[in-house]
This record gives structure tokens, sequence and C-alpha cells, in this order.
């Protein structure tokens, strides 16, 4: 398992990029952005020590759906790729709880952000009917 370290504004992987790997933070703060470098820039999730990102594209083999920049100076993640995956989780068995654990919550997160656009859209919509 290697370890990397990033300077603040550097991108760890770009929107797009190959998903064959997964980091798990060590240090720093690591951000999340969809659309990154334009306009409509937005940050979707902080990570922070012993939080993991990235194992979305990891686990579906699926191209990475937003981009990851280091949000700080010397911030330090483990890079966790399908073949070492395993043994990773066979050393640090707690690790499997806890990767599960947040990915529930971010979907918890997701779901919550999908239903109160959805009520926004509804409601406008009967505003504009009402008219």
């Amino acid at each position: 398992m290697e370890i990397k370290t990033f300077k603040k504004g550097e991108v760890i992987f770009k929107q797009g990029d190959p998903g064959d790997c997964m980091y798990d933070v060590y240090s720093g703060k690591i951000g999340v952005y969809a659309a990154y470098g334009t306009p409509e820039q937005k940050l979707l999730m902080e990570y922070s020590t012993d939080q993991y990102f990235g194992e979305m594209g990891l686990l579906e083999h699926a191209p990475r759906s937003a981009t990851a920049v280091a949000m700080e100076n010397d911030t330090s993640a483990a890079v966790i790729t399908e073949v070492g995956f395993g043994e990773f989780f066979e050393k640090n068995p707690a690790r499997v709880f806890m990767v599960m654990q947040q990915m529930s919550h971010n979907l918890r997160r997701r779901t919550d952000d999908f239903v109160r656009v959805c009520r926004s859209i509804k409601e406008l919509s009967e505003k504009e009917a009402a008219k």
C-alpha cells in the first residue's frame, strides 16, 4: 500500500478518470467537487483523517464521478488498489465497518438532497400551475 502526500490545491483524481483505487485519509482534508474548475463548481463532500473516498470507482470499476482535491498542505492518504483491498481489510477488519458506515452515511445524505430537490421542483410546479 502506497502513501501519497499532496499539496493544497493538488488534484488527486479528475472526474472521468478510471476508478482503480480508493484512498484512506491519514492527514489533512480532501474536497470532492462536481464540475471542478468551472463556474458551476460545487463542493460535494469533505473528507479528513480516518475517512475514505474513491471507493465507488474501485468497487464499481467505473470512471470517477467527481474530482478530488487536497484542501490543505501535507494532506496524505493511503492508496488502496483492488489487489491490496482484501489484504488491507484483513489486517484492519474494523475498517470494513467504517467504510460501510461512511458509504451508508453518504448514500443517506445524497438521498435526503434528492428528496429535498424533488420537493422544491414540485412546489415550483404547483406555483406555476396556480398562476
